[in-house]
């Protein structure tokens, strides 16, 4: 099969022939028809990660066919139309079975644990538990971008961030994950402060449901800012893009007993990241991690997608083929971009 691979961090990934991947005993092989090209990626390739062993593929947000399936599989077969959450559960640890397969304890992450879906092919482990079925009506691009990003605002504005109706909820950082968390807070009845350097960016936050947004670039204290617009703190504040100063910037945004939740991974290499944790005392705020969704946390979103009440399609801004990936990961450590950029293996 033709992959995206990498012999040493940071260095420029190319496109090549390597060896078809086998199914575990508990897993399946899919045909990767779409996979996101997501930041975490970008993360993986710096060496930000360290479950990551050289040569490597990245790419863990993807949608396919199921194409050959281990012996102890009993709820997929070849031909199935499916996607799974970039972390993939075990199953039977006890972080399994409280039903919290997010933090599984043996988890395995394509793209990160073991080679991933910038690939024609990507095997994932225990099927059973981790494989969600694609729905006839929905392409495999949209499926795509639901296994990271999409899943990941989802569980975090929803579940882990209990937004609310009326409440203001701001979003630092309006890539694809941050886009999928305005769509869905404003969904939900909130109202919303999307807050990016990018014009464009911000643009799209509008369309998909923004109240308001905060050019971040050009205003001096973006968390006076929020403050400011939403009379005295956002009550639900994530971080969708990782790193010191917006990871700050959104504690420092939230009102009393407001609720800040962090997303976007914080690299290592910048050190351990201060937080305003005298504030959090003071105002009694709460700090949350989200990490991923579980497979069987999926269908109140599904549901929301099939009714239409939320457009995950819409996120797609840019469709490119494997050839086109080395380039494209490398620029989002420079240019992030705006949306979800879908890359299509087989194109």
């Amino acid at each position: 099969m033709r992959a995206v691979v990498f012999e040493r961090f940071g260095e420029p990934a190319d496109v090549r022939e390597v060896a078809d991947p086998r199914p575990a005993e508990h897993g399946v092989v899919v045909r990767v028809e779409a996979t996101g090209l997501c930041r975490s990626d970008w993360h993986g390739w710096q060496g930000h990660d360290p479950d990551i062993t050289l040569p490597h593929v990245p790419g863990h947000e993807l949608a396919g066919v199921v194409e050959a399936v281990g012996a102890r599989v009993t709820g997929r077969r070849p031909g199935d139309w499916v996607t799974v959450p970039f972390v993939c559960a075990c199953g039977t640890c006890p972080s399994c079975a409280a039903g919290d397969q997010q933090v599984c304890e043996r988890q395995t992450q394509p793209g990160f644990t073991h080679w991933g879906s910038f690939a024609q092919y990507v095997a994932l482990d225990h099927a059973d538990v981790n494989l969600v079925a694609v729905p006839d009506d929905m392409s495999f691009a949209t499926a795509a971008s639901l296994g990271c990003r999409f899943a990941t605002a989802f569980r975090a504005v929803v579940q882990q961030g209990r937004v609310a109706a009326g409440e203001w909820v701001a979003v630092h950082g309006c890539g694809g994950v941050g886009l999928s968390a305005v769509m869905i807070a404003a969904a939900s009845g909130a109202r919303v402060v999307a807050v990016d350097v990018s014009a464009r960016a911000l643009e799209l936050a509008r369309k998909f449901g923004a109240a308001q947004c905060v050019d971040a670039a050009r205003t001096e204290d973006t968390a006076a800012a929020i403050r400011d617009l939403t009379g005295g703190g956002a009550h639900l504040s994530l971080d969708a893009l990782g790193s010191p100063a917006t990871c700050a910037a959104s504690v420092n945004g939230l009102r009393r007993r407001g609720r800040h939740v962090q997303v976007g991974l914080l690299p290592s290499s910048t050190g351990t990241t201060p937080v305003p944790m005298a504030r959090a005392v003071a105002l009694e705020l709460e700090l949350l991690g989200s990490h991923g969704m579980a497979a069987h946390a999926y269908p109140p979103m599904l549901e929301a997608v099939r009714a239409g009440t939320l457009r995950p399609d819409l996120l797609v801004t840019a469709t490119i083929p494997l050839d086109a990936a080395p380039a494209a990961l490398a620029a989002l450590g420079s240019a992030p971009g705006a949306g979800v950029t879908v890359i299509e293996p087989w194109s």
